[in-house]
């Protein structure tokens, strides 16, 4: 099954250094607490190590559906980008959902910067890859709604 890319950017007013480590270190549930359709908040996040900065560092995300899924840093280039890998994923994504490659990338944009929020979906099976637009629709308005979410803190 192919893999499915997804993308969304938003430039903020903040230097890209300042943008990049205070992203990096906001807990989930504060990025991800409204729900987006079928996209779910994120509740919790257990087994988190006490700073999130390190390539091969794991976590465990709740979302309020009571899905579950283990984060795993897989690179940290600051102040450019960090990516990570989405793996045992539980609930309603399960039929769907294999694993997700995700990364953010922070580059300078203009007198601020430019956040890109980017998903590599493999899904699972037949049934995840019929129902990839359907979730890449959805993903697309959550992934707004987060960086709306991340410009707001930025700001504050």
């Amino acid at each position: 099954m192919s893999a499915t890319h997804l993308t969304e950017s938003r430039a903020v007013p903040v230097a890209r250094d300042e943008a990049y480590d205070r992203v990096l270190s906001t807990p989930l549930p504060e990025i991800f607490h409204r729900r987006y359709v079928l996209m779910p908040p994120i509740r919790e996040v257990r087994e988190a190590p006490d700073s999130w900065d390190s390539v091969g560092q794991s976590r465990r995300i709740v979302t309020t559906d009571g899905g579950t899924m283990l984060e795993e840093l897989s690179s940290v280039e600051r102040p450019l980008s960090w990516g990570y890998t989405l793996s045992e994923v539980t609930g309603p994504l399960k039929p769907l959902v294999a694993t997700v490659d995700g990364l953010w990338a922070v580059e300078a944009a203009g007198t601020g910067c430019r956040i890109t929020w980017t998903w590599t979906v493999h899904p699972r099976g037949r049934a995840g890859a019929l129902a990839m637009p359907l979730l890449g629709r959805l993903w697309h308005g959550y992934a707004r709604q987060a960086l709306e979410e991340i410009e707001r803190l930025l700001l504050r």
